[in-house]
């Protein structure tokens, strides 16, 4: 039986890993996600085979309550709410290594002083990684409407991280941990958690979702560790690895280091005044069928989706509108930034489910080039990403961001719902400029009316 199980973690292992690779490319990321899906399904089906497991039916009713409300939710999130279903999923993964460490802290039967300081890492850990991703599922589900900044509250959670810190010391080098030191100890990671999020502002949530996930799985392969499980050794650690190094790719898409974006307050709305510059013009505006005209008749058309498109959901819209303009012979390509939207990966994913091929999907450094050529940049709810006072406005808060050149096009069309400010609260110098023309309203009825003015072209 020992030899089953082995072979059963070293098969669910190699799916896991297998899964990763090959949902790094979008032609084979489907069959990753049920390579990886199988992988688990073996990991836990033989758990049940191991020596010493007991209460089957909780195990069982939990699984069965677990994988109805994924299944459920699954079907019914709709891709603009995949955000914040990450965000949740990755707490509750953090949670479950902490109640996990919970328990074997309240057990206090370590084999070694190492098991036992890995379990209060893996709660540390789990605890921060879970309080904080439902602060950051509240945020992008619109329950907090605002990043919470107040005086001294670097300090403050300087103190509260000092205390779980020294809590968690001394719970590792008690013979036998007491209930109240342990009390004291999860309370104060989940108020770390929770005390970190609330000023990160919405701008910031792609590189924070990304870390939460890198936190969750270090604290599954910790508290795996604790109790022997190989599955959860190496899940844990190939996904917090690999969120890891998503975290850092992200932070380097937006020229900043990690410490900016967790302890900056960047994208809270506090500094949308400062150094933004305020209105630098008049934005000019343009009707949608001036707007189609002047696609229609282009040589090269760029899109550049936002956070803006997925609200609307008009993705399906806007590749109809680019099969519309290919059929004119013009050439349609659609750049994306890697923090748009408000999960990596977000607008490919939309995109994906429109049925936009892939190779007319390119990355900020395959098309910036591209944009001096192209006739047409049209920006359909992406704001940051784009506005040019990250290159030039050395006051601007994104100042140094790599963006997409958009403004380098011969004409810039920006689909935008109003003339307010975009998430991170920061003005976009790119609506001011003298080629930029702002095409108003909701856009998926934006891109229905460019497609049927086309069609009377």
């Amino acid at each position: 039986m020992d030899f089953l199980i082995d072979v059963s973690y070293f098969v669910a292992a190699a799916l896991f890993i297998l899964g990763l690779k090959r949902m790094s490319s979008p032609t084979t990321a489907r069959g990753g996600i049920v390579w990886a899906g199988v992988g688990m399904l073996v990991a836990t089906v033989i758990t049940f085979a191991t020596p010493g497991m007991h209460n089957y039916g909780w195990m069982t009713l939990a699984i069965l309550i677990g994988g109805g409300l994924a299944w459920y939710s699954g079907k019914k999130v709709a891709m603009t709410d995949m955000p914040q279903m990450i965000a949740i999923y990755n707490g509750m993964g953090g949670g479950a290594a902490a109640a996990i460490a919970a328990v074997e802290l309240m057990r206090g039967t370590f084999p070694s002083t190492t098991f036992q300081v890995l379990a209060v890492i893996g709660a540390m850990i789990g605890s921060v990684a879970f309080s904080g991703s439902m602060i950051a599922f509240a945020k992008l589900q619109g329950l907090m409407k605002r990043s919470l900044i107040f005086p001294r509250q670097q300090l403050i959670n300087l103190a509260v991280f000092a205390g779980m810190l020294v809590m968690g010391f001394l719970l590792m080098g008690a013979d036998q941990p007491g209930s109240f030191g342990i009390l004291v100890f999860f309370a104060l990671a989940l108020a770390f958690g929770i005390m970190m999020t609330l000023p990160i502002g919405g701008a910031d949530m792609p590189v924070v979702i990304s870390l939460y996930n890198a936190l969750t799985g270090l604290a599954v392969a910790f508290e795996g560790f604790v109790l022997g499980n190989a599955a959860m050794i190496i899940a844990g650690t190939v996904v917090g690895s690999a969120g890891t190094l998503l975290t850092q790719l992200m932070a380097k898409a937006m020229n900043r280091p990690i410490s900016n974006v967790l302890f900056s307050g960047f994208g809270s709305g506090a500094e949308g005044e400062a150094g933004a510059g305020g209105e630098q013009g008049t934005m000019k505006e343009i009707d949608s069928t001036d707007a189609a005209v002047m696609m229609a008749y282009a040589d090269k058309v760029i899109i550049v989706p936002g956070y803006g498109m997925a609200v609307a959901q008009a993705q399906h819209k806007v590749w109809e509108l680019t099969q519309l303009l290919q059929e004119r012979g013009v050439t349609v390509k659609f750049a994306i930034h890697p923090v748009a939207g408000r999960m990596p990966g977000h607008m490919n994913v939309l995109l994906a489910e429109a049925g936009v091929p892939y190779d007319l999907i390119y990355d900020l450094e395959e098309i910036n080039n591209e944009f001096a050529q192209a006739d047409v940049a049209l920006v359909i709810g992406a704001n940051d990403v784009v506005n040019p006072a990250a290159r030039n406005n050395p006051d601007s808060p994104i100042y140094g961001m790599p963006i997409l050149d958009a403004d380098k096009a011969r004409n810039v069309i920006v689909v935008k719902r109003g003339r307010g400010k975009g998430f991170s609260g920061i003005e976009n110098a790119l609506f001011f400029l003298d080629n930029t023309r702002m095409l108003y309203g909701d856009g998926q009825e934006v891109a229905g009316k460019l497609i049927a003015e086309i069609k009377q072209l």
